[in-house]
């Protein structure tokens, strides 16, 4: 049974971890948070859930940026801006898509869009004032 509450302390953990962040971490960032806490903690253990809490939709995955998975506990309708340098995530609150469009969609190509995500890549505010 204790193996059992351990699990769900750690799953927890990280969840709190991904809420608890709007750098939008990866599973190597949120290792590194509970490591201290939970020593036998593993890599394994990490990906594990943030795939569970992605499955779940308590969770997002932003995409792989330079060689790694990023997440996002923040579900609502929102895009992401990626700067191509320092690779920072950030969070753009803008629709980009209205009813039109989508219904469009649906018509012209047969299908029945329920989601979009867009990203955006760029150069990022803090690296453009450092030019």
């Amino acid at each position: 049974m204790a193996v059992r509450e351990n699990y769900s302390r750690k799953r927890n953990a990280i969840y709190q971890a991904i809420c608890s962040t709007k750098s939008h971490p990866n599973a190597e960032w949120v290792y590194e948070q509970l490591k201290p806490q939970f020593r036998d903690l593993s890599l394994g253990t990490v990906y594990r859930n943030l795939k569970k809490f992605c499955e779940d939709g308590k969770a997002i995955s932003v995409g792989v940026i330079n060689g790694q998975e990023h997440f996002d506990a923040d579900t609502t309708p929102h895009s992401h801006f990626v700067c191509d340098r320092c690779q920072s995530i950030s969070d753009i609150y803008k629709p980009f898509f209205s009813e039109e469009l989508l219904k469009s969609l649906n018509e012209e190509y047969g299908v029945s869009v329920t989601s979009n995500e867009v990203l955006f890549h760029g150069v990022c505010k803090e690296c453009l004032e450092r030019e």
